[in-house]
């Protein structure tokens, strides 16, 4: 960034830094997928996408992603960790199709001295000859100064040294790595600041990690500073404590410090549950921007303000991400959040009502019951001692499962006072399970709605026999719900699940066939009336005509005429009379 052009650049390393994450490896298929998601959806400007010389399978797998970028005009924005090596990186990268390789220098003079045993100026010739080379082969060079916080700190001079030994070879970005994650903010935006001062044609990025938590922290400081580009992974995947968090990082800069960032933000949430699903790492539920909570509020005040005026909304508004605002119910909620997840699921109840279902919400939040917004019909039932929601009963189930072989499950289910019997056969007892419930449904002209989510858990320190619930999350075309099912057995969990799942599904179709049917009776009722009307205003045309004659023929006409001013004017015939 510079006075002149207030973009700041993003560079993910997802895919070489946050591999580096305790258990994660991503296949060349993930690798490719991310890439993908990275480039396009989320238009990040450049991603690091691995190490050289890792493996042969590496190779493979950074090549697909590069053939795939070419074809797409993208494949500058590829960039791949080199080493000084005598030129093997060099050609590990241009057999990858790479154009782009970000050369790895020791930032400190400790790391030069005791890692590779040789004086700053030894080390400084060896980078130098590796750029030249890279630069005589068509590839374009970064440098990261590696553990270049310490180097500063310890020695700045041999920072500078290094530095200006290599200011005139035309490398694109000084990398400037808080390899251990020892600075603050304000060391960051000093540090920087200086960096800039001292080398003002030069571009400097700057690599944070997260060890002390300050992560983002110190990435709006050097951004502040007036790095050229910032460096972040997805979900903060990296070493240790990991790096900055995309969304973290983008969302700051845009909203804190009005930076022009190329991120379209609409996608964070997708890119961080596809590399959730691809590294086994789980986002914190209030994980910033993209934790599954980050959105919820859970005190009734708070529903309350926003029904009066949104005292509680910020720019982070869940639209803004792809998102939804929860209102959360348990001890702390009030009429308010009440209101909004009836709102939610199309109920309307009376204040009686409200005040007698929020009662009961409370006493379960006070014995620590976890309450969503798809528990709520089943709350209303319990209190309102409703019988709508036992459409569906599982009367009888026996499942058998092998090992190299399907599994089978049986069923017997009361479905609107029907007991029904089927099978179905699949990839486990639950699939074998919801196999059998589709056959029963579908003869009923029901269809079951997509599984979008299946969560399994204990509690801490559970033991093996242990209860075990399971959380399912469904989608049909009124969008997703959620339902959860408790049993020491965990199919048994999710099939009670499914049976609380099937039970919302039919009432929510037998209440939308009612009202169709209350909306054809007002509008039968509507044109009946006017109808009647109608003949009425025709009978009475015709019997004031008949009057009118019979005046006009005579005194023999009177009788007539006294009887057709009586049908012309109900009501007034006494009186005539």
């Amino acid at each position: 960034m510079t006075p002149d052009d207030p973009r700041i650049l993003i560079l993910d390393t997802t895919l070489r830094d946050g591999e580096q994450t305790q258990g994660v490896s991503f296949s060349p298929d993930e690798k490719l997928n991310i890439a993908k998601a990275l480039l396009e959806m989320l238009r990040v400007d450049r991603i690091e996408v691995a190490s050289a010389r890792v493996s042969e399978g590496e190779l493979g797998a950074v090549a697909r992603i590069i053939d795939w970028a070419r074809d797409k005009g993208l494949d500058q924005r590829i960039e791949v960790l080199g080493f000084v090596d005598g030129g093997k990186s060099i050609d590990w990268i241009r057999r990858a199709g790479g154009q782009v390789m970000n050369l790895l220098a020791k930032g400190s003079e400790k790391h030069c001295r005791t890692q590779l045993g040789k004086t700053p100026e030894q080390h400084a010739a060896d980078v130098r000859a590796n750029v030249l080379m890279a630069r005589e082969q068509g590839l374009s060079v970064n440098l990261y100064l590696e553990d270049w916080s310490n180097g500063y700190a310890d020695n700045r001079d041999y920072v500078f040294a290094l530095t200006e030994s290599l200011a005139d070879l035309g490398i694109g970005h000084f990398m400037l790595p808080d390899t251990l994650g020892v600075m603050t903010p304000e060391r960051v935006f000093a540090a920087i600041s200086d960096m800039i001062r001292r080398f003002p044609g030069l571009r400097f990025d700057f690599h944070p990690h997260n060890d002390y938590g300050l992560a983002t922290a110190n990435v709006f400081a050097a951004a502040q500073a007036g790095a050229a580009g910032v460096h972040c992974t997805v979900n903060c995947l990296g070493e240790r404590a990991g790096n900055a968090s995309l969304a973290e990082v983008v969302v700051n800069l845009r909203d804190q410090l009005g930076m022009e960032i190329g991120i379209d933000e609409s996608h964070l949430g997708h890119v961080s549950e596809l590399v959730q699903y691809f590294s086994g790492k789980r986002i914190s539920d209030n994980a910033p921007i993209v934790g599954d909570d980050v959105f919820t509020q859970t005190a009734g005040i708070h529903a309350d303000g926003d029904n009066k005026g949104s005292l509680y909304v910020t720019r982070l508004s869940p639209e803004r991400f792809g998102r939804r605002r929860v209102y959360a119910l348990g001890k702390l909620a009030g009429k308010a959040s009440l209101a909004k997840n009836l709102e939610r699921i199309g109920i309307s109840l009376s204040e009686e009502n409200q005040r007698k279902v929020l009662k009961r919400i409370v006493e379960l939040g006070d014995s620590k019951k976890t309450i969503t917004a798809d528990d709520l019909p089943f709350i209303i039932a319990e209190v309102l001692e409703s019988k709508d929601y036992s459409h569906a009963e599982l009367i009888a189930c026996n499942i058998s499962s092998s090992y190299g072989l399907e599994s089978t499950a049986s069923i017997k289910i009361c479905l609107r006072g029907e007991h029904l019997t089927a099978t179905g056969s699949g990839n486990g007892g639950f699939d074998a399970f919801n196999r059998a419930l589709a056959r029963v449904v579908k003869t009923q002209g029901l269809s079951l709605p997509a599984l979008v989510d299946y969560e399994v858990r204990i509690p801490k320190g559970g033991r093996s026999d242990a209860l075990t619930e399971c959380t399912i999350t469904w989608e049909d075309e009124r969008g997703q719900f959620k339902t959860r099912g408790v049993h020491a057995n965990q199919v048994f969990a999710a099939i009670g699940a499914t049976m609380r799942m099937l039970n919302l599904v039919i009432h929510w179709s037998v209440k939308r066939k009612r009202d169709l049917a209350d909306a054809a009776d007002d509008a039968d009722a509507e044109a009946h009336g006017s109808l009647v009307a109608a003949v009425a205003d025709a009978a009475a045309a015709d019997a004031a005509s008949t009057a009118d004659a019979a005046d006009e023929a005579g005194t023999e006409a009177k009788p007539v005429a006294a009887i057709a001013k009586a049908a012309a004017a109900p009501g007034q015939a006494d009186a005539a009379a």
